[in-house]
């Protein structure tokens, strides 16, 4: 038996894209150079929320966005690819 996304829970498919996600996140903003504070300032949000982007805790599109805009990549980056 494989296990994807469609063969858990919505709850932990959720858990699973955002750990994903955050990961996708941390990995762009390292790449770039830039430490939690410098991608809050260039993006405008707060450290903490760029904490809980990068913890899985939070991933809305809004803020995505503009992280991908800060860092200069397509949002696609973050997002996971299909299964």
């Amino acid at each position: 038996m494989s296990i994807s996304p469609s063969s858990i829970g919505h709850k932990h498919a959720s858990a699973i894209m955002g750990g994903d996600i955050a990961a996708r996140v941390r990995a762009a903003r390292e790449a770039v150079g830039y430490s939690i504070e410098d991608l809050a300032v260039t993006c405008g949000l707060a450290n903490a929320e760029i904490g809980e982007i990068e913890s899985g805790m939070d991933n809305s599109p809004a803020k995505l966005k503009r992280i991908a805009i800060a860092l200069q990549v397509p949002i696609s980056d973050f997002l996971p690819g299909e299964i």
